[in-house]
């Protein structure tokens, strides 16, 4: 169910009405004294961003030193309202050059009850686009950046196909002398692995981001090497699926571009991209994770003064490939007094401030192995001991033109009705999440 919102109040942060609008009559103008009596003067704000007062319901946010308050008589997604509540805040922002506070709606009003009334209608949300609202909403905002890319005096192109048409994310007429579009799936591996060695929990997040620079309006076929999309592919091609690896992708989201009505029924990512950079989607991989790199420490404590520290580092990924800014943390006791290291790459140092031993490689190439090993004077203390929790190694890392999760671009595809020579870069990057080794 949409928001169906009764009203909606701008209030600073001393309950002051700066600017509302009422779009339903089932709901008296004395509601904003409700809120204020109720919510802000009994010092709740900060306890729950949705209260019932008698009949309504407030959803209420803060953004800087304004609170955004939605009025509902009704039954209303929760959910849906706060999105409308972030996306007109960022539409706001983008006709006022960044910045949305009190100053910002005192010298704007007059243009916040223009985009008002546009981006709700009779409490139902409407097209909150700043691209489809500025061809047709050209009134200068304070420190507006647009009037500085559109006088006032351009005409608008097609500004009716663009705001009832599908493609609401990218203008007509672009041109580029060089067809460009570059591709980089980037993912965050997550791992908690016991002393042992053994996969306690881990997964991969991904996203595939994209920037494209391409002329008119282009359609793009992605095709990836995921299990679904391949069956698919199979059965409408009546012909066997190419042997190699397959994945499957959980949790997927896509922007907005993409043509889900093919997705469903073709399992391909079609879509008419924006102009410039944008995130095409976001996914998540639980199994058949390639680990990046194998962890086996061996820490010994050998009395309450003195510890061995050997921790062995394997890159399991090809050998042609090599990992940047591997850093390696390797907890200690607090009363850690010095450390003396042996390194077979890279350089290590005692950081009391996080009570970690920091190793440090710039560069680890693939299918090798680096070692430390570690003396720990420790400071004695009189008072009891208290059991070392051994908090985990954590680990951090980048390594590019490998993918954890196995997944690959198999095609990317333009076309355009001009027939123009598009060059297509494709690049990955595996990175470190929370990527965790316990002692």
């Amino acid at each position: 169910m949409p928001v169906a919102a009764s009203a909606i109040y701008f209030l600073n942060l001393r309950g002051d009405v700066l600017i509302n609008r009422l779009y339903r009559d089932d709901v008296g103008g004395n509601m904003v004294d409700a809120f204020r009596m109720h919510i802000m003067q009994t010092k709740e704000l900060g306890t729950c961003p949705v209260r019932q007062i008698g009949g309504c319901s407030f959803f209420y946010m803060r953004i800087s030193n304004v609170y955004i308050v939605i009025v509902v008589s009704s039954n209303a997604n929760v959910a849906c309202a706060f999105k409308f509540v972030v996306e007109a805040v960022a539409l706001f922002k983008s006709y006022f050059g960044g910045s949305f506070d009190e100053d910002a709606i005192r010298n704007n009003f007059v243009l916040i009850y223009e985009l008002l009334d546009e981006i709700m209608d009779f409490g139902y949300p409407q097209n909150l686009s700043p691209e489809i609202l500025k061809l047709y909403i050209t009134q200068e905002g304070v420190r507006s950046p647009f009037s500085s890319k559109q006088p006032l005096d351009r005409p608008v192109p097609n500004a009716t196909l663009q705001v009832t048409g599908a493609v609401g994310w990218r203008r007509e007429g672009l041109v580029y002398k060089k067809n460009e579009v570059f591709l980089d799936i980037v993912e965050s591996v997550n791992l908690l692995m016991s002393s042992k060695g053994s996969v306690l929990r881990c997964d991969v997040t991904g996203k595939v981001l994209m920037k494209c620079f391409l002329s008119g309006m282009p359609d793009l076929k992605l095709g990836l090497n995921d299990k679904i999309g391949l069956e698919k592919e199979s059965q409408l091609k009546s012909r066997p699926t190419k042997s190699g690896k397959t994945i499957e992708l959980d949790d997927v989201t896509f922007h907005q571009c993409v043509n889900l009505t093919r997705f469903n029924s073709e399992k391909t990512v079609s879509f008419v991209p924006p102009d410039g950079e944008f995130e095409l989607m976001k996914y998540r991989i639980t199994e058949g994770v390639n680990l990046p790199f194998r962890v086996l420490p061996t820490i010994k404590e050998l009395g309450r003064t003195r510890m061995e520290v050997n921790v062995k580092v394997k890159s399991v990924f090809g050998a042609k490939m090599f990992a940047l800014g591997v850093v390696i943390k390797i907890p200690v006791p607090k009363q850690t007094a010095k450390a003396s290291f042996q390194v077979t790459s890279g350089r290590a140092k005692y950081n009391p401030s996080i009570d970690s031993l920091v190793w440090k490689i710039k560069k680890f190439p693939g299918q090798t192995e680096s070692t430390l090993s570690a003396e720990v004077e420790l400071i004695s203390t009189i008072a009891e001991k208290k059991s070392w929790t051994r908090p985990p190694i954590q680990m951090e890392f980048q390594v590019p033109m490998f993918t954890a999760s196995g997944l690959r671009v198999r095609f990317l595809k333009v076309w355009e009705k001009s027939g123009y020579n598009t060059v297509e870069w494709v690049r990955y990057i595996t990175k470190a999440g929370s990527y965790e080794i316990r002692c």
